[in-house]
């Protein structure tokens, strides 16, 4: 089966704590607790099935009964996991606490992925995929829980040369590992304010000023979000910018990687620019605003 889209990186299992109030350091107070299928790997795919494209993983997932769970439910939603490498580790964590005014504290316990380095990227050299003389030429949603060393690889090799490659840092503590992307000639750069801020390390104020500046230090195309305010897609050929519409926050783990897939679907779907960034503002406000259970 020959995939529409790859998505690269972490796929686990989220622990989510939502509790329908304020919260800070230290509260303790009614919510529920949630164990879903995650990671940005898996949160992209996820929204690439329900826009009715078939997304291939390429991560590591352990070999114990979590790992075999999880990736029944990855089959059992469309997408092609024949490509993840099994691992003698236990299946990836991420643990969050969110409250009514976002996200309060999260931990990621991929050690797996991080472990298992190049070892994911055997099916775009050996044929399955691809090889170093026939390149996939697709599009390709790579995460930043890699490695710096593994991204920095990414960014120059040839297994890549002809993707369309659409890159996240995973959280802004991963943000400056996208720099070597700043290179790239055909990578996207999916980031929010934050992020943008850290990789630039030029402190911008607005998603439109942020475009600008990364685009200045050689990016060739960056989407960057900042929440309730203004989204901006810009390369140097084009820039647009959405604001988001008024929704009550309900929920905001994965928001992020539904904005970026629901953005790649657009455009493979054949949105112009201006066009897939208010399907994808859109999708994460339906996102954000939905009960749990949606």
């Amino acid at each position: 089966m020959t995939p529409d889209i790859l998505c690269i990186g972490a796929v686990l299992w989220d622990i989510i704590g939502r509790a329908p109030r304020e919260m800070k350091s230290g509260y303790d107070v009614p919510g529920r607790i949630s164990r879903i299928p995650g990671g940005v790997a898996m949160n992209i795919a996820m929204t690439l099935c329900r826009f009715d494209l078939r997304p291939a993983l390429l991560s590591a997932v352990g070999q114990d009964a979590e790992g075999d769970e999880l990736l029944a439910h990855a089959e059992a939603m469309g997408m092609i996991t024949a490509h993840v490498l099994r691992s003698a580790r236990p299946t990836d964590r991420y643990m969050a606490i969110e409250g009514s005014n976002g996200l309060i504290a999260a931990i990621a316990d991929a050690h797996s992925l991080e472990e298992a380095g190049a070892e994911i990227l055997a099916p775009l050299a050996d044929g399955r995929l691809g090889c170093p003389e026939a390149p996939w030429r697709g599009m390709v949603a790579l995460d930043g829980n890699l490695t710096d060393a593994m991204l920095a690889e990414i960014a120059e090799s040839p297994l890549f040369a002809r993707a369309d490659l659409r890159v996240a840092p995973a959280s802004p503590g991963k943000a400056r590992r996208l720099l070597p992307f700043l290179s790239a000639s055909a990578a996207t750069l999916h980031v929010n304010l934050i992020e943008a801020n850290l990789i630039s390390d030029h402190p911008s104020q607005t998603t439109q000023q942020a475009a600008q500046v990364l685009l200045g230090m050689g990016a060739h195309r960056v989407v960057i979000t900042d929440g309730a305010n203004p989204a901006t897609d810009a390369s140097a050929r084009h820039a647009h910018t959405v604001a988001p519409p008024p929704v009550p926050v309900r929920r905001v783990t994965g928001a992020g990687d539904t904005f970026m897939a629901a953005h790649m679907a657009a455009e493979i779907r054949g949105e112009t620019p201006a066009g897939a960034l208010e399907a994808a503002v859109q999708a994460a406000a339906d996102y954000i605003s939905a009960a749990e259970s949606a």
